[in-house]
C-alpha cells in the first residue's frame, strides 16, 4: 500500500533519479576515461560482456540485447571481428543465419579491463567511504540491479 509520505511522491522519485543520474553518470565517464586513448569503444565493451555473460548469439539478437539498430551493430561486430575479438561461425540449427562468440582474445581484454577499473573503483570505495558506509552502500545494491532491471 502506497502511503502519502514524502518518500512516495513523484517529487521525491525524480529528485532521486536525477541525483542517481549524475552520480552514476560521473562513476561511470571516470572509469572510462582511465582507458588509454584507443582502447574499445563503451559499445564494444558492452558486446563483449554481452557475449561473455549470455553466450554465443545472432547479431539480430545482439543488436536488440543492446537496444541498437542492427546497421550499428553490424559496425560494430566488423570492429571487433578485424581485431579477433569476437568470431562467426554458421548457426548449427539454421545455416542462413551466422552466430558471435567472444573469442580468447576478447576475453583476456575483457578480464584485464574489469580487472583495471575494478582495481581503480575499489580504491576510491576504500579511501573514501568508512566500513560503516561501505556496509550501507552494499545493503542499497540490490535496489539499484532493480531499477537496473526495469530499464
Amino acid at each position: 500500500m502506497i502511503t502519502d509520505s514524502v518518500e512516495h511522491t513523484p517529487e521525491h522519485a525524480a529528485e532521486l533519479a536525477v541525483a542517481l543520474r549524475l552520480s552514476v553518470g560521473r562513476i561511470a565517464r571516470a572509469l572510462r576515461q582511465a582507458h588509454a586513448v584507443g582502447d574499445q569503444t563503451l559499445s564494444e565493451v558492452s558486446v563483449l560482456a554481452r557475449l561473455d555473460r549470455d553466450g554465443s548469439m545472432s547479431p539480430s539478437a545482439l543488436a536488440a540485447c543492446e537496444r541498437v539498430r542492427p546497421q550499428a551493430m553490424a559496425a560494430t561486430l566488423a570492429g571487433l571481428e578485424e581485431r579477433g575479438l569476437v568470431s562467426r561461425r554458421p548457426d548449427p540449427t539454421d545455416g542462413r543465419r551466422q552466430v558471435i562468440s567472444v573469442t580468447p582474445g576478447g576475453l583476456r581484454l575483457l578480464a584485464d579491463r574489469r580487472s583495471a577499473s575494478l582495481q581503480r573503483l575499489t580504491g576510491a570505495v576504500g579511501a573514501t567511504l568508512t566500513p560503516d558506509e561501505q556496509q550501507q552502500l552494499l545493503d542499497v545494491m540490490p535496489l539499484l540491479e532493480r531499477i537496473a532491471e526495469q530499464l
